[in-house]
């Protein structure tokens, strides 16, 4: 793709809700689970558009996570709503949702991950705090250290069993051993510098993400972006011995780049090496990453941008078999989900639905 190339993506439907969408996340088979502000989790088929099912009455829901153990067994939504995390069990044939609570914190939950085998679930707080859950038995620990603002962000890291990573509003990213609950290595970004004398954002952490292969990406409020591939496995049959512990901090492996004027409110990684980042105000830019840290080549390279039509303020980006889906609100507050497609789909249309 050339850096002159339009955008391969199009404008393909609009779903609103009464109240902003807080969260998405996509399940199976071809369902998108949409969390909203006003307490509600509604569940659409992809091919219709349609709402199959939803859950209403909880505090604000702020993440949404799904894993299923096995085939034959129902998938488990998780929902942080407030200060807890429930549990809902999505029953295949009428589509029951039972809950049962997993967290009950003393601040407000801002997101959660479940790692590849659903054996963990991993949850970030407004006061810093960095959790982790074991399902088999709801224990819960806290890692030893914290963020000294707000936590808004976790992930776990590909192939690293006992390993995640958070950032925070304190512009740091914290790499932890989750069964030890210490810290294995540390990030702290620094602001950029003033253009024309103008400040920009602190560079809070707002976003982040990490790619199959273990690269990392972090957004920030003032309009950059953080690539770390100190931790990166080596593709097409190459080998390297394995390392004590993932290097995606390491400081000869890292970039940071300016890539918008506003917050990365959200990113999400559809490659090894390639990315999506959303700004706060709906500008969506595809970016490759090319070269190597070792001989000064690391680079990201945007390749396309293209304005959201519908949305106000972003609050998640997800993609899924040629699909973006974008969620936040409108200008009267209403929630809204953007779902563009490849061009060339024969089923393209722009059409608003309100559900």
């Amino acid at each position: 793709m050339s850096d002159n190339e339009q955008p391969s993506y199009c404008h393909r439907r609009t779903l609103q809700i009464p109240a902003q969408v807080s969260c998405l996340a996509l399940g199976e088979p071809r369902q998108l689970f949409a969390g909203s502000d006003d307490g509600s989790v509604r569940v659409y088929d992809m091919a219709t558009f349609k709402v199959l099912t939803a859950i209403r009455g909880l505090a604000a829901v702020s993440s949404i996570a799904l894993h299923s153990q096995a085939k034959s067994s129902p998938s488990c939504l998780w929902v942080a709503s407030g200060r807890q995390v429930l549990s809902f069990h999505l029953g295949t044939d009428k589509l029951i949702l039972t809950s049962c609570g997993r967290v009950d914190e003393d601040d407000v939950v801002n997101e959660i991950s479940i790692n590849a085998k659903g054996a963990h679930m991993a949850f970030c707080t407004d006061s810093g705090a960095v959790g982790i859950v074991d399902l088999s038995t709801d224990k819960i620990t806290h890692m030893r250290k914290s963020h000294i603002s707000v936590c808004g962000t976790v992930r776990f890291i590909p192939d690293r069993p006992s390993e995640l990573i958070s950032g925070g509003y304190d512009s740091a990213l914290l790499h932890f051993d989750f069964l030890q609950g210490s810290v294995l290595s540390r990030d702290d970004l620094s602001a950029a510098p003033p253009t024309s004398g103008v400040s920009m954002s602190p560079p809070f952490i707002l976003s982040l993400t990490i790619s199959s292969s273990g690269v990392i990406a972090a957004g920030t409020a003032d309009g950059r972006v953080y690539i770390g591939t100190g931790g990166e496995k080596l593709e097409g049959g190459g080998r390297q011995k394995r390392s004590r512990k993932w290097d995606g901090l390491r400081g000869d492996g890292r970039i940071v780049a300016e890539v918008a004027q506003g917050p990365i409110a959200a990113l999400t990684f559809t490659a090894p090496r390639e990315l999506l980042t959303c700004t706060l105000l709906g500008s969506v830019t595809y970016h490759q990453i090319s070269g190597s840290a070792a001989d000064g080549t690391l680079a990201l390279k945007a390749k396309w941008t293209r304005q959201s039509s519908d949305i106000l303020k972003v609050n998640s980006i997800t993609t899924s078999e040629g699909s973006i889906i974008i969620g936040g609100f409108q200008r009267d507050g209403r929630g809204v989900i953007e779902i563009w497609s490849k061009t060339g789909d024969v089923n393209n249309v722009n059409t608003s639905i309100s559900g």
